[in-house]
């Protein structure tokens, strides 16, 4: 049996295995999508899959470091 008849051409998934919501954005931080789109994937037209892949690089400069934590007041107390 030949694996070609196996073989799709599909987008694969951006996910990178870092599944984090960004509290405010509300996007991944490991792939920049959101909720629905993860969960909607599978379901997607190859077209749609494109034209998602295309926008995720901008959403990346939505998210920004978090300025608080444990660093920063312990930073903060040492002032």
């Amino acid at each position: 049996m030949k694996d070609d008849l196996w073989k799709r051409d599909e987008i694969q998934s951006p996910c990178i295995k870092l599944c984090v919501v960004h509290p405010e954005e509300r996007i991944c931080v490991g792939c920049y999508r959101t909720i629905e789109e993860i969960s909607g994937w599978s379901r997607m037209t190859h077209e749609a899959r494109a034209e998602l892949m295309a926008d995720l690089p901008a959403r990346a400069g939505r998210l920004h470091k978090r300025r608080g934590g444990r660093m920063a007041r312990l930073d903060r107390a040492e002032s």
